[in-house]
């Protein structure tokens, strides 16, 4: 670098001046990629390139795992919408936090006053900050209003004026149906369009772009022509053994107590879980088709070649599976996510088996942007794992869900400890749908005692805001 002498004449105006052609010539020094963040809200692993359903049509999304590094074993550090995204957006779990439910905003936690979000950061270091949609639960609120030079607006999509499948009973939210006629009412095609365009243009500096679609999250109304591809009478539907639920501890069981979703028995009862699930695969090939228009016009850009993508699901989703819908539990349906990188330097290749953590993004993307270490991050960079999918990582993943229970997900393993000490042990090698419990088997105990070194000794309590304090008294 040139160097430039500073005199004592100088006003603040010019010494302003110098100092941005001197940060301006050190980052012209050093090309840094762009980065196009998609999130998703609520998918699980229904998708091509995870198999979790063999009828799943996600062509645009299995088209990017082919070509980038898809991390087949990644998790959510807490299955439930807010926290999970104050988790990705700070890298910071919570177990530090404070947030295990839906409720406190980024800006109130505490523990996060100086934690800056994932764009903060970016934009910090030199980026041109663009967001649109479902990013942080709350959308463009706070904190994360301030780190983002320019929105792509945060939009709901249309819903009918009247009940269309739900039982009059259930909770508003889950109701689902073909509806609108047409994609372009619909919100998620919106935005997708209008990043489609952001990506068109030309911009003086990199740019940090983060989306985030709302479907497949309930309700689950999207038109026709997504659910012509699904017929409901033929579905796969999961297994739920009458067995499954005899050798776990009545801890989660009642989980869906804490949220709007229907029970399983309820589901069952009513013969909606065929339209259900047919309800939320044709959501899940809507956002497909949402991702890719953003894809295709990233093709087609001169951002293309320079680019990294990431693309993540806040946490996964129970269609039935351990009589369960929604949420919030954590077993594998819940905390598994889709996780895919690609872009510049990240070759093609096979899929990573290693377990991943959401909190890993923040980190790996500073690594691959080149940018200085951010010391509050929690995660891992999963660069070793980009150039090398075999590469071993040794601390498996960890999803909490309320405070003291707790998942730790290695490549073969789940070990689920309890607040009261409860334990489920799942061996994935020979049972992905976790229907054995090996918790209580004297020939597991070690496996137990190896994976249990990697639970939380210190959670930070859960943090509840004035209102939700309120607000959980006067139910009392």
């Amino acid at each position: 670098m040139a160097f430039i002498h500073l005199n004592s004449q100088m006003t603040p105006s010019a010494f302003r001046s110098v100092l941005f052609l001197v940060f301006a010539s050190a980052a012209c020094a050093v090309e840094r990629p762009n980065v196009l963040l998609i999130s998703i809200d609520d998918l699980n692993d229904w998708t091509g390139f995870l198999g979790g359903h063999p009828q799943a049509v996600t062509p645009h999304m299995d088209a990017l795992a082919k070509r980038g590094r898809n991390f087949s074993n990644a998790h959510c550090a807490v299955p439930v919408c807010s926290a999970s995204r104050a988790s990705v957006m700070s890298g910071v779990a919570a177990t530090t936090h404070g947030s295990y439910e839906l409720g406190p905003r980024y800006e109130e936690l505490p523990a996060l006053a100086e934690v800056p979000t994932i764009q903060q950061y970016f934009k910090d270091n030199g980026y041109y900050t663009l967001s649109g949609g479902k990013v942080l639960h709350h959308g463009f609120s706070g904190r994360l209003a301030g780190a983002i030079d320019r929105s792509l607006g945060r939009k709901r999509s249309p819903r009918p004026g009247k009940l269309m499948s739900r039982p009059s009973e259930w909770s508003g939210a889950w109701d689902w149906g073909a509806y609108p006629e047409k994609d372009a009412e619909m919100a998620d095609v919106q935005l997708a369009k209008k990043a489609a365009a952001a990506l068109q243009e030309d911009y003086e500096q990199p740019f940090f772009m983060s989306i985030g679609f709302y479907r497949p999250h309930v309700p689950l109304f999207v038109p026709p022509r997504w659910f012509d591809l699904y017929d409901a009478e033929s579905l796969t539907l999961p297994r739920t053994p009458k067995s499954d639920l005899s050798d776990v501890p009545e801890n989660f069981l009642g989980i869906n107590n804490y949220a709007v979703a229907p029970t399983h028995a309820q589901v069952v009862e009513h013969g909606k879980q065929r339209s259900l699930t047919q309800a939320y695969l044709a959501s899940i090939s809507f956002v497909d088709h949402c991702v890719g228009i953003v894809l295709d016009a990233l093709k087609s850009s001169p951002h293309a070649g320079k680019t990294l993508i990431v693309l993540w699901s806040d946490h996964g989703f129970h269609l039935g599976e351990k009589d369960h819908w929604a949420k919030r539990t954590l077993w594998e349906e819940s905390t598994r996510v889709p996780l895919l990188f690609a872009g510049p330097g990240i070759k093609p290749g096979e899929s990573c088996p290693e377990p991943a953590s959401l909190l890993d993004i923040y980190p790996t993307l500073i690594e691959l942007s080149e940018l200085p270490e951010n010391p509050h991050l929690e995660g891992l960079s999963l660069g070793p794992q980009l150039s090398d999918p075999t590469m071993q990582r040794d601390r498996p993943a960890i999803t909490s869900s309320y405070f003291g229970n707790h998942s730790i997900r290695s490549r073969d393993w789940r070990l689920i400890v309890y607040e009261d000490d409860a334990k489920e042990l799942y061996d994935h090698r020979t049972d992905s749908d976790e229907f054995h419990n090996l918790a209580k088997d004297p020939a597991h105990q070690a496996v137990i005692k190896e994976l249990s070194r990697w639970l939380p000794r210190k959670a930070a309590p859960e943090f509840k805001t004035r209102s939700e304090r309120q607000r959980r008294a006067g139910r009392k």
